[in-house]
């Protein structure tokens, strides 16, 4: 801007809306607010400089004043209490306040002299001085408050002292020997012995000073390695101390009572880890005095809102939780042993068990276990690495024998009484059934089961108990609520889900060591009448599970299940569980039902999978039919099951079609070298290549080629020969049952240098043959079948494969004498081509004994050896070959009964009726046509040997379709084969087929016994595809 000339300034205009007085009066107001904050802040400056000169005065003064006492008392008497007597410590004297006032457990010094103080005051008491009147003189009445106080003070400064020089103590801390200290613990035993007069008040004076935090920190001090095993070998002081302050306690638990979760004895002093191994002698005292029912309630009480207040200041490898647990589980068998154990204390013992299981992750098996193959949960989220030995106390103290005394004291006989008077379970019984359903369903998902399944199952009255338990319930429609348990399943939930889940699994594992004597004749453990009822109310739990629960779940177990998604005792975790274990029982007495039949197979059926709108829904994938099916197949009736599989299959022949054919794909096969022709060009092909077209040209033993066009005929024609061929125990692959079943032979090795590649090969072909709907003529052993479901074999499998190994084995069972005597050992003799082997059941087998104790496992083990381990490479490379062209999920929809169906088609009689009924007719041929009447009336005459050769004539193959002779394709059709005037010579000739297109060209012929001759001759001829 320019200089105009006008001296005068332009008034200014505050367009803001505000005058300037406003404006002023804002910034007065901020700088008063400003103003008083600086103030107050020097105030509260000047304050606490005041506060912490005061403190440091009084601590200076303090310290000084400390000085002159601890001065006049070395000068009155001595510096090592040289010029101290008895009446030094009486209620007259300045020893002890002066002692107790200057005392500080950081100064050596002053520690020395309470040692010397403490070694006066043990050898007065040791030479028969009154503890009492050295205290207080001859009236504890007069003096009962200063001599209280001055005890009080002593002993907390012994403990203290020891705890502040705990680390330069370590050695001695636990030794009885004369120490300094166990000086100090020793008078600390001797101030709270429990008949002295001040004993409560001292005591609950430790509590309130955190004795067990002091004690903890003492004890951990002494464990450079918390593993190592103490040698002393009689009480220590230390132990004393712990066994006095508990008693105590527990019989005072009104007046000195550790209430504080964070610093109670249960949380402090039970949670170092291998406790009892550094305090054998208070473990006796633990058990005997009855701490462990009074410590156990209070753990009851804490669980599971406290259970983050246990210590874990040693390190990540012992978490307070698995150290406490360890610890508790090594004496619950002594407390469920003893007679006057009640029902309340097992109750609670088993649910603190659970707590702590539940936050302990999943352990795996430990070398020779997991032959039982239990699908146990597996937590692979845990990143926590849990001390190997600590992780083995557990396992190794949760067997069998925890579990029989738990049942025996949760029952004691009582609940079996009530059940054969039909009354009602009390409340009592079913909180104890809720209890240790929980301790055992958090148990099954965390720890390996086969070490506890065999005394459960047959050390207890377990699967009784829970079954009447469940029957009765069943039968009056009235499902108890577990009370004990509602902080983790909701009122809401179905009240029979954690019974089931328990119960499934362990009279699953019964039925794997039972045999059918027990089972079919004895009735053990459960009568054919109750199997039959079980049957119905686990088919109805599982549709109610898979079914209905899925598309009905309340709110309020939503919540749950987001309260407690990672707790394996959740309404998720055990509906989960149920689902399994029930899916894998039914299986199992489906089996049994399939070997001899004790109830129609239609009871395993649910109504609801039966009709045609569920098999649509199943072959969508992802829809409830669908998992349904997955999960539990025996649900669905078998008919069901095959149009579905049919059904997939047909979907996968779509798939492949879209590829072009491979010209490759014909393929030269001599009859006389069919195993190995097929084996050098087919073993060569690729999945896709697999499931598209094969063409077979047949070469007879002088190299001509069959006449025939593959049309499917020949290909089935030359399955049902190669299958024959390979099949053959002749040729050494495998081997027969009693009951001519082929299973592996396990010594196919010997014979065959390529022998798993052959099985690989064998496997594709069977799949071969069920994907292209061929039944083939192979009568496979159920144990090998269930490979092809890659399942598990037990003891019941085994008759089938070796029935004399089998009644040993049983004898070995039901032996009523010493096992040991018989002098048997973990090991098994193989005798494969006279060519013997030793081999081991167990790591280290061949010197362990076969006791009472370990028959059951010795038995499985042989089991399994025979019928898993030694044919498992044969089956894991025929399975593989089968998985290529037939997928898991197929296979998984049937059993291995119905499988062999699925090869070899049904065992019942050929029905001509069916064939019949579905059958075309042409060249002049029509249903009433005389010639065609006289022809079903020589077929139906025919025996069953003679219809299935007539069958394999026209069809290729001896067996008819799984649903019937309507879902042969093509159909089944007759064509007249001589003009309208035929002559003698048309007549004269054999009836002819075309395999390939289910075709019989059959003669007009003039009598019965004119076709029944001609129809036998040409069946019988076996002349290959020359004959059409």
């Amino acid at each position: 801007m320019f200089f105009t000339g006008d001296p005068t300034s332009r008034r200014r205009v505050d367009l803001g809306g505000r005058s300037s007085k406003e404006r002023d009066r804002q910034v007065l107001l901020e700088q008063a607010r400003v103003e008083r904050k600086r103030r107050l802040a020097l105030r509260q400056q000047t304050y606490a400089a005041i506060k912490i000169q005061k403190y440091f005065r009084g601590r200076r003064v303090a310290k000084l004043e400390r000085s002159r006492i601890r001065e006049d008392f070395c000068r009155t008497f001595g510096d090592r209490c040289q010029n101290a007597d008895q009446h030094s410590f009486g209620a007259d004297s300045e020893f002890l306040p002066q002692l107790l006032l200057f005392f500080s457990a950081r100064n050596n010094g002053d520690v020395a002299i309470l040692l010397e103080a403490c070694r006066l005051l043990l050898q007065f008491v040791h030479n028969g001085g009154n503890l009492v009147s050295i205290f207080s003189g001859p009236d504890y009445s007069l003096r009962r408050p200063v001599v209280e106080t001055r005890v009080k003070k002593l002993v907390l400064a012994c403990m203290q002292a020891t705890y502040q020089n705990r680390n330069g103590f370590k050695n001695h801390v636990l030794s009885p020997r004369c120490t300094s200290s166990s000086i100090l613990l020793d008078t600390v035993a001797t101030l709270i012995n429990p008949n002295l007069p001040w004993a409560c008040k001292v005591v609950g004076h430790l509590l309130h000073q955190k004795i067990f935090f002091i004690l903890r920190g003492i004890i951990l001090s002494r464990m450079h390695n918390v593993k190592e095993l103490d040698s002393h070998s009689s009480i220590s002081s230390l132990e004393n101390i712990l066994a006095l302050i508990t008693l105590h306690t527990v019989q005072h638990s009104c007046s000195c009572s550790d209430n504080d979760p964070k610093l109670c004895f249960s949380s402090q002093i039970l949670s170092i880890p291998f406790l009892w191994r550094h305090l054998p002698y208070y473990k006796q005292v633990f058990l005997i005095q009855g701490q462990a029912k009074c410590y156990i309630r209070q753990l009851a009480l804490c669980f599971p809102s406290h259970a983050s207040l246990l210590p874990c200041d040693i390190s990540q490898e012992f978490p307070g939780y698995a150290c406490l647990l360890g610890n508790l589980v090594e004496v619950a068998g002594a407390v469920f042993s003893t007679p006057n154990c009640s029902i309340d204390t097992a109750m609670d013992f088993a649910l603190v068990l659970t707590n702590l299981l539940e936050m302990l992750p999943t352990l795996k098996s430990s070398a020779g276990e997991g032959y039982l193959e239990d699908e146990m949960s597996t937590d692979e989220n845990s990143k926590e690495s849990m001390d190997a030995d600590l992780e083995k106390q557990i396992k190794v103290a949760v067997d069998s024998r925890l579990f029989q005394l738990l049942v025996n004291a949760l029952f004691r006989d009582k609940y079996l009484v009530h059940l054969r008077n039909k009354m009602a379970p009390s409340a009592e019984v079913v909180e104890a059934i809720g209890s240790i359903c929980a301790f055992l369903h958090v148990t099954f998902n965390t720890l390996p089961s086969e070490r506890i399944m065999t005394g459960l199952a047959y050390g207890t009255e377990l699967v009784l108990i829970l079954w009447n338990f469940i029957k009765y319930c069943e039968e009056n429609h009235t499902w108890p609520h577990f009370t004990r348990l509602a902080s983790y399943i909701p009122s809401d939930a179905p009240c029979w889900l954690l019974p089931l889940a328990v119960f499934c699994p362990v009279y699953k594992y019964m039925l794997t060591i039972v045999d059918n004597e027990e089972f079919y004749e004895q009735e053990k453990p459960l009568s054919l009448n109750d199997i039959r009822f079980l049957v119905v109310i686990l088919k109805q739990a599982l549709w109610q599970l898979l079914w209905v629960i899925p598309s009905s779940s309340t709110s309020s177990q939503k919540a749950a299940n987001d309260l407690f998604v990672d707790k394996r005792l959740s309404v998720e975790t055990i509906r989960h569980r149920a689902r399994v274990v029930i899916s894998e029982l039914l299986n199992q007495l489906q089996d049994w039902n399939n070997r001899t039949s004790f109830t129609s197979a239609a009871e395993f059926y649910a109504l609801e999978a039966s009709n045609e709108t569920f098999v649509t829904q199943a072959l969508t994938e992802g829809s409830r039919a669908s998992e349904l099916l997955k999960q539990a197949p025996f649900l669905v009736p078998f008919t069901s099951r095959v149009k579905i599989f049919t059904a997939q299959l047909a979907a996968s022949k779509q798939r492949s079609n879209a590829y072009p054919p491979l010209p490759r794909n014909r393929f030269r096969i001599r009859r006389n070298r069919i195993f190995e022709d097929a084996f050098n060009q087919l073993s060569v092909l690729s999945t896709e290549e697999l499931r598209g077209s094969i063409r077979v040209s047949f070469f007879n033993e002088f190299g001509v080629e069959e006449a025939g066009i593959d049309g499917g005929g020949i290909f089935k024609d030359f399955m049902e020969n190669i299958t024959q061929e390979a099949f053959n125990v002749q040729y050494g692959l495998f081997k027969e049952t009693t009951d001519h079943l082929l299973y592996p032979n396990p010594g196919s090795g010997l014979i065959h240098e390529q022998h798993l590649q052959y099985f690989d090969f064998l496997g594709s072909l069977l799949g071969k043959a069920m994907y292209e709907g061929i039944l083939v003529d192979i009568p496979l052993a159920t144990f090998f079948l269930s490979k092809l479901k890659q399942k598990h074999n037990y003891l019941n499998d085994l008759p089938s494969l070796d029935p004399e190994l089998y009644h040993h084995l049983l004898f070995l069972k039901h032996y009523q004498g010493d096992v040991s005597e018989l002098e048997l050992y973990f090991v098994i003799i193989n005798n494969d081509y006279d060519e013997q082997k030793e081999e081991e059941l167990l790591p280290g087998g061949k010197d362990i004994r076969v006791t009472k104790e370990n028959v059951i496992t010795y038995i499985h083990l042989v089991a399994n050896h025979r019928l898993n381990y030694q044919i498992r490479h044969q089956s894991s490379h025929f399975l593989r070959g089968f998985q290529q062209l037939i997928e898991k999920e197929w296979i998984e929809m049937f059993s291995e009964h119905e499988i062999q169906i699925l090869i070899s088609g049904s065992l019942e009689s050929f029905d001509v009726d069916d064939l019949r009924s579905s059958a075309h007719y042409s060249g002049g041929y029509d249903e009433n046509n005389p010639v065609i009447v006289m022809f079903w009336e020589v077929v139906k005459s025919f025996s069953l040997e003679y219809q299935k050769k007539f069958l394999k004539f026209v069809t290729g193959c001896s067996r008819g379709p799984l649903l019937g002779f309507k879902y042969l394709e093509p159909k089944f059709c007759i064509q007249r084969a001589a003009p309208f005037d035929a002559t003698q010579e048309d007549l004269d000739r054999l009836p002819t087929s075309a395999t390939c297109m289910n075709l019989l060209k059959l003669p007009p012929y003039n009598s019965l016994e004119q076709m029944r001759t001609k129809l036998i001759y040409a069946i019988s001829a076996d002349a290959g595809f020359d004959l059409s």
